[in-house]
């Protein structure tokens, strides 16, 4: 018993472990997707600020040569006495060359003891010991950086190069500086990297920034900025110490030992990608509830699935249980209808016979009755099987359905209310009329004997488009156009058990009241045979609800042709006539003759057709059975439909479900029901001939 507890509870949990583990697989794609993504954009970031250092290197290289190659020029002039060391002169000269160098602002001739021999304009000239290399120990070849310094006049910081010259000319020797704006040592970096967390500085080897932009003061001395930079490698992640993780790219212009820094915030390097994990997680977290939703769903759909396979099965096994009773039935009512053909042919010519008045007319009337008693059992039974030999025409519903409650109007019992709400005006269906009106009555005389005590028998007509396939109670429902009719009543309501049973044939459960059992199951046959669905909702208690779905026909009335009564009597007409029943056939011969016919009769339905073969113009028209050996009639009219238009009268006792279906579309021109009357067949015969 444990087991059979578990067994669902597992069943029921793995949906849910399949769907975790699914979303778990999917969560870590996307994981080690978005680090791939990560690693490229840090990889990528690091590309591009190693080149824009890179670049920004050369760029201050090539300035300071710049500056470098003017003073060794300045050099070779004094050295040329070509430039003057002192005087006006040489201020004069040495504005001119500045103007002529593109980063110089400032150019100045200093003795050995700081003092300025000449200058370009009147910008102090900075202090001496600010230089690194330290000029006392500057090679001849080489050029030296000075700190930082302002402008008196407020022309910004400045920085000096200096190289050293040598005696002569009346001097002991010295130095020549050209001091540039700070600024220009950032080349294109605001333009190359833009962004606001973006910064740069450029630093002499002993620590001492040059220049920077976005630089916040550092916390340790030159001494120890140099040590930090003095064995990096060229782009890097590093944590400052405002706490801020940088991507940072270093180079130096190794001539003059200095280092340049670019950096940037590696908050907002991975901006982009932290927005791709923020909407990762949030559609991570969506497909969670999502997967969650659909396993219920699908948990929900397949408990519904599950529950109408039930109910699919039920109602599979209740119609084999009622076709194979039908097709019982309607075996019986085969050959039953074949004995009481017999019957009620020769009791008619009997009683023909008979002296009028006498006992024997009497006792043949007698006979005949009761024969007709048994027919219209017969008619009932194949009602129930859907095998009646019943007529195929296209008529209006709602006039049916009024006639039958303009009966019951007139003869309710007290205590019952009849509801009526007919909203279908025009809706039209296609089959026996006489079998929709024996439906409506059999379902309202159903609900009128299920409330003995009174209540309210409501009855409801109205269109209905069906968009799906649906399972009934009994039957199953294709998609289409309907005409619904239901039928509901406040009774005592139906038991699951009574249900089970409730359309088969001389079930009943008024078995003291008379019931034959037949009713429902004439309902069921009938909605069987105009190709629809029946469908019943109750409970013990509730009442109950017959609704009956018929196919609405899109066709048109036929017309019927006015017309004076034609003569019943043959003309001497030549017909065909096919039975395998020999006893049918001598009943339908001289039945035919006496109304004036000349039959050929044939209980072999191959022979009768290489006889029509034989002789196409020969007959008049074909009277032939349904159920026949070798070839069934509606074969034959098959048959003979290939070179002929010839009329064709069916008599059948029973033929099988839809009957008249498949008569029509054989071409069948009449359909009758055994057993026949003499005045059936004279009236069908006379129509034929109009």
């Amino acid at each position: 018993m444990e087991t059979e507890v578990q067994a669902p509870s597992h069943s029921a949990l793995r949906p849910w472990l399949i769907a975790l583990g699914l979303w778990l697989a999917m969560a870590a794609v996307t994981s080690i997707a978005l680090w791939h993504l990560r690693r490229e954009a840090v990889e990528s970031q690091a590309r591009e600020l190693g080149l824009l250092s890179l670049a920004l290197t050369d760029a201050i290289d090539r300035g300071l040569r710049g500056a470098d190659e003017g003073l060794h020029a300045m050099r070779a002039d004094l050295a040329e006495r070509h430039l003057p060391v002192s005087g006006d002169d040489a201020s004069r000269s040495l504005h001119v060359r500045a103007g002529l160098m593109p980063l110089v602002q400032t150019l100045w001739l200093v003795d050995r003891q700081g003092r300025v021999m000449a200058a370009s304009d009147a910008t102090p000239a900075p202090d001496l010991s600010t230089f690194s290399p330290p000029l006392d120990k500057l090679p001849a070849d080489a050029a030296s950086l000075s700190r930082p310094f302002g402008d008196v006049h407020g022309k910004g910081t400045l920085v000096a190069m200096a190289i050293p010259f040598e005696a002569g000319a009346g001097t002991a020797g010295g130095w020549m500086l050209a001091a540039m704006p700070a600024s220009t040592l950032l080349g294109a970096f605001g333009a190359a990297l833009p962004s606001a967390d973006a910064r740069m500085w450029v630093v002499r080897a002993d620590g001492a920034r040059l220049a920077g932009t976005n630089v916040q003061a550092h916390r340790l001395d030159e001494a120890g900025l140099a040590t930090r930079l003095a064995n990096r490698p060229s782009v890097e992640v590093r944590k400052f110490r405002d706490g801020s993780e940088n991507m940072v790219g270093l180079h130096t212009v190794p001539h003059y030992d200095v280092k340049v820094v670019v950096s940037r915030d590696l908050a907002s390097v991975l901006m982009a990608w932290r927005q791709m994990v923020e909407v990762a997680g949030t559609g991570l977290a969506l497909l969670l509830a999502i997967m969650a939703a659909a396993v219920y769903f699908v948990q929900l759909a397949d408990r519904r699935r599950t529950e109408a396979q039930r109910a699919l099965q039920a109602q599979v096994s209740r119609a084999g249980k009622l076709e194979s009773l039908g097709t019982l039935a309607g075996g019986v009512a085969h050959d039953f209808n074949n004995v009481l053909a017999g019957i009620i042919g020769f009791g008619e010519m009997a009683q023909d016979a008979a002296p009028a008045g006498s006992a024997q007319a009497r006792h043949l009337g007698k006979v005949l009755q009761a024969a007709m008693r048994g027919k219209a059992l017969v008619e009932r039974i194949l009602a129930f099987s859907r095998g009646g030999a019943r007529m195929s025409t296209v008529f209006e519903l709602e006039p049916v359905v009024e006639e039958v409650l303009t009966l019951l109007s007139a003869s309710l019992r007290s205590g019952i209310v009849l509801e009526r709400a007919l909203e279908a005006q025009g809706a039209r269906l296609r089959g026996d009329p006489t079998q929709a009106f024996e439906a409506v009555m059999n379902l309202c005389t159903n609900a009128m004997q299920a409330m003995p005590d009174g209540g309210m028998l409501s009855v409801h007509l109205a269109r209905l488009q069906m968009a799906e396939p649906r399972v009934l109670s009994h039957t199953r429902l294709a998609a289409g156009d309907y005409v619904t009719l239901a039928v509901s009543d406040q009774g005592g309501g139906i038991t699951p058990e009574v249900m089970d049973h409730l359309f088969e044939p001389f079930f009943t459960t008024r078995a003291a009241q008379s019931g034959s059992g037949l009713g429902l199951a004439v309902v069921f046959g009938v909605v069987a045979e105009f190709g629809g669905a029946i469908d019943v909702k109750s409970s013990p208690g509730q009442g109950a609800r017959f609704t009956l779905y018929l196919p609405e026909c899109r066709e048109g009335l036929e017309a019927v042709e006015p017309g004076a009564e034609q003569a019943l009597a043959g003309a001497g007409q030549r017909l065909l006539v096919v039975d395998d029943e020999p006893e049918l056939v001598a009943l339908a011969e001289e039945m035919l003759k006496g109304l004036g016919y000349a039959p050929v009769c044939y209980t072999d339905p191959t022979a009768a057709l290489q006889a029509l073969n034989d002789d196409p113009h020969g007959f008049a028209a074909v009277i032939t059975d349904e159920v026949m050996p070798h070839l069934s009639g509606t074969q034959l009219t098959e048959a003979l439909r290939q070179h002929s238009d010839l009329p064709v009268l069916m008599v059948s006792g029973y033929g099988g479900p839809l009957l008249a279906q498949r008569a029509a579309i054989a071409g069948v021109t009449r359909l009758l029901s055994k057993p026949l009357q003499r005045a059936d067949l004279s009236r069908a015969l006379a129509e034929l001939f109009r």
